[in-house]
């Protein structure tokens, strides 16, 4: 395991041109993320997706947190969204890859509200995605790399990814701040292999690449 420099801070409350122009998205791509952005924000009137004081720096803390990921994978096809809850990473990818030959993204949510929400922006904007109601240990999916956002601690997302890392893929999942003690945390469970990304929306943040996953540990 080894950790990264800290990165250089990222202007707040990047605008749509902003993010246009860090993830090079087409105008098309452009117009999918502004219809996800306002059915996020309806749909998060009647339900937790996301925090609503974060809404106002979408580009910046949603999108580009979320598409970043696709520089670190770029020959990447077959993703997996582990807990996909508001579609962050995962629905951003999906628009992002929507039109590359061969992309598909797997939503995996356990929670059938948040299901409902994802299937309708998924069909809303004709997506190469498909949302699954189940536990991510449940399922049985070949991915390319799995990923996953605010969804649990290492320890206990390293468990959820279990069957998608011990089949080849790569972990790359968003993390805060406290990176380092999850990794220590991690390690008591786990035998596995993993460097820290600087995150390029946040300073604080930090994405864990994991790229080998052993057996559990006996604790």
């Amino acid at each position: 395991m080894s950790a990264a420099a800290p990165p250089e801070a990222v202007p707040l409350l990047m605008d749509a041109e902003g993010f246009a122009k860090l993830s090079g998205a087409t105008p098309a791509q452009m117009a999918d993320l502004e219809r996800f952005r306002a059915m996020l924000a309806e749909r998060n009137e009647v339900m937790n997706l996301v925090g609503p004081a974060t809404l106002p720096d979408f580009w910046s803390r949603h999108a580009w947190d979320s598409a970043q990921l696709l520089k670190l994978a770029p020959d990447a096809r077959a993703w997996a969204d582990l807990g996909a809850g508001a579609g962050l990473p995962g629905l951003v990818l999906a628009i992002l890859g929507k039109g590359t030959l061969g992309f598909h993204v797997d939503l995996v949510e356990s929670m059938t509200k948040r299901c409902k929400f994802l299937v309708d922006v998924v069909e809303a904007l004709d997506l190469p995605a498909a949302v699954h109601n189940a536990r991510a240990e449940n399922l049985d999916l070949t991915v390319e790399i799995v990923t996953a956002r605010a969804c649990a601690p290492l320890f206990r997302l390293l468990r959820y990814a279990q069957p998608y890392l011990q089949s080849g893929a790569t972990g790359l999942f968003l993390k805060g701040q406290d990176v380092v003690s999850e990794m220590k945390e991690a390690a008591r469970y786990w035998e596995y292999e993993a460097d820290v990304v600087p995150s390029k929306s946040d300073p604080r943040g930090r994405i864990v690449r994991v790229k080998r996953l052993g057996r559990a540990r006996k604790v």
